[in-house]
C-alpha cells in the first residue's frame, strides 16, 4: 500500500476554501489518511506555503501547522480540530505566527500553495518541546518510513 492523504473539503491540487482561511473561519480542513508503513510508530504532519510572500519573487516557505507523534491509529483529523481534540500523545510545534496550532492562508499577494505533507517515522519522537520546522525535520532525520502530500491553492480576493 502507498501512503495516501486528503480532504473532503478540496481536492489535490484544487483551491482550498475560504473557510480554512484567514477570510473565512481559519479552521483547519479535515484530513484523512491511509497506508501507512505496517511499522510505522508515529506521524509528522506540516502545512506549509513555499511561495510567501510573493509567487512570482518567493523568498521564504511560512510554515502554518505542525503535528508530530500523531498516532498511526488515527486516520485522520476533524475539521477544525482543537488541542485539546487531537488524537492522544500528538504534540504541536510552533508555526511561523510564533504559536502553535493551525494558522490557515493568508497570502499577501498572488496565488500559493500550500503543501500539507504527511510522514511515517518508525519512531516516537521524544518531547521536543514546540519545536520549529526545522528543528523538527532534523529530529526526523533517518526516521522516514513514507512521505505524501496534498497540495492545495489559496488567493485572497480583493
Amino acid at each position: 500500500m502507498t501512503l495516501t492523504l486528503g480532504s473532503t473539503s478540496f481536492q489535490a491540487d484544487g483551491g482550498i476554501p475560504v473557510r480554512h482561511t484567514c477570510d473565512g473561519q481559519d479552521v483547519s480542513p479535515p484530513l484523512a489518511w491511509s497506508g501507512l508503513p505496517a511499522n510505522a510508530k508515529s506521524l509528522v504532519l506540516i502545512v506549509d506555503d513555499p511561495d510567501a510572500p510573493d509567487p512570482a519573487a518567493p523568498k521564504m516557505t511560512w510554515v502554518h501547522w505542525i503535528l508530530y507523534n500523531l498516532p498511526p491509529v488515527a486516520g485522520g483529523l476533524a475539521e477544525g480540530v482543537a488541542a485539546r481534540n487531537l488524537p492522544p500523545g500528538t504534540r504541536q510545534g510552533l508555526n511561523d505566527w510564533q504559536r502553535t496550532g493551525y494558522g490557515g492562508p493568508c497570502p499577501p499577494i498572488g496565488r500559493h500553495r500550500y503543501f500539507h505533507k504527511l510522514f511515517a517515522l518508525d519512531v516516537l519522537l521524544p518531547d521536543l518541546h514546540q519545536p520549529t520546522k526545522a528543528v523538527l525535520e532534523k529530529s526526523m532525520r533517518g526516521h522516514i518510513l513514507a512521505h505524501t502530500e496534498l497540495i492545495g491553492h489559496y488567493q485572497r480576493g480583493r
